[in-house]
């Protein structure tokens, strides 16, 4: 299979992800109507776990893991579970694409924890786009603070906790399959929410507690689990296709049906303050990533050239 056969099954898979994605926050907002947010929380890895089990054992991938991975996989578990609180939290007040649209200053969060946490070079372009799109996010928050309140603040925890486990991703990738890497992340997830559950259900934390969903709840919780497999997998396939740099923009498009679906189901739409918002975001995310490929290809010319005077230095060449 040549390179650009393998390109345009990875853009299918990516454009599906921003397709069946929003599907997501749609069953959680109705699921969240009646079942308490973290039951919608517990649920989703439950349902995850169990399609992805028959899965692995399909492609006769190996189960054990090493200390290390098994380390990583307790922080992206951690990280997963907060993100999926979070924004289950405010989908079930918020129009989901104003909470999308918030969520969405994720890469900039990646950035600057790269740049301050980690010490990696990020050029004054990019950090100055960074600092945009956090102003694009707050035509966002502001008309949704005043109509909701704090949960308004919500998806900005979930850019965060996404941030971090789409770094510690990174890190475990080296160290396991990525499709073992989505059932042991959905397996431990699972089991610390338990725990979180019980202890929310004794102290009457409504949100943080446990109760069986009732009749079509049922479905709409089981839908939770079923988008997020379906979805993830079209991402980590797509990225197993077709270079990053290439899907990146292609995320965007998760807007759109955002924006779609939550007309169509709750019949909420954008209001002008979020569509600048959202303008301002997008355009900040595309120059980021403009600016990262033109940092790799200027790191590739430099290899290139280091490459050709080494050989050059080689006596009787």
């Amino acid at each position: 299979m040549s390179e650009h056969d393998r390109i345009f099954p990875g853009i299918a898979l990516m454009l599906g992800f921003c397709v069946i994605a929003p599907l997501i926050d749609v069953a959680s907002k109705l699921a969240a109507q009646s079942v308490p947010v973290g039951t919608v929380t517990l649920g989703r890895f439950v349902v995850q776990a169990a399609l992805m089990a028959p899965i692995v054992l399909a492609m006769r991938l190996r189960w054990r893991i090493s200390g290390t991975a098994a380390r990583l996989l307790v922080a992206r578990a951690a990280v997963s579970i907060l993100a999926t609180y979070c924004f289950v939290a405010a989908v079930q007040v918020m129009p989901i694409a104003d909470a999308l649209a918030i969520a969405f200053v994720e890469p900039f969060v990646i950035l600057l924890i790269g740049r301050f946490v980690m010490g990696e070079e990020v050029g004054p372009r990019r950090l100055g786009a960074s600092v945009v799109g956090f102003i694009g996010a707050l035509f966002v928050i502001q008309p949704s603070f005043i109509t909701f309140g704090p949960v308004a603040l919500f998806p900005l925890g979930t850019a965060v906790c996404f941030a971090l486990y789409m770094l510690l991703t990174r890190a475990l990738s080296r160290h396991m399959h990525p499709v073992t890497m989505q059932l042991h992340t959905a397996l431990v997830a699972a089991v610390l929410c338990v725990p979180l559950l019980a202890l929310g259900t004794a102290a009457g934390l409504k949100e943080v507690s446990f109760a069986l969903p009732q009749g079509i709840f049922w479905l709409w919780v089981f839908c939770v689990g079923l988008a997020a497999t379906i979805s993830h997998m079209s991402m980590t396939y797509a990225l197993k296709l077709a270079p990053s740099s290439t899907l990146a923009p292609l995320h965007y498009f998760e807007m759109l049906t955002a924006t779609l679906f939550g007309y169509v189901f709750f019949d909420d739409f954008p209001n002008l303050l979020t569509w600048i918002g959202v303008a301002i975001i997008t355009g900040s995310g595309l120059y980021i990533i403009h600016r990262e490929r033109v940092t790799a290809a200027q790191a590739r010319k430099v290899r290139l050239a280091n490459a050709a005077s080494a050989v050059g230095s080689v006596p009787g060449r």
